[in-house]
């Protein structure tokens, strides 16, 4: 008899999170500023999300952090 060799999952490290809320209006804000904020997942005042920390993701904060709330999980 042969034994099947089950194959070892990978082992998925759980990402960091932020937790990221809207805090400042995208009204008279450049377009690209807008789209980032659609991007997050915001679109309206005080919408929070959690996001994984992410190099892509990070960098979409940091183009409107003074719209955001970051806090770390």
């Amino acid at each position: 008899m042969t034994e099947k060799k089950l194959a070892a999952k990978p082992k998925v490290k759980s990402a960091k999170l932020i937790k990221v809320t809207q805090i400042g209006s995208p009204i008279g804000r450049k377009s690209d500023q807008r789209q980032n904020l659609i991007g997050l997942g915001l679109n309206k005042l005080h919408r929070s999300r959690e996001l994984p920390s992410t190099p892509s993701i990070l960098g979409m904060v940091n183009k409107v952090k003074h719209l955001l709330l970051v806090e770390n999980l």
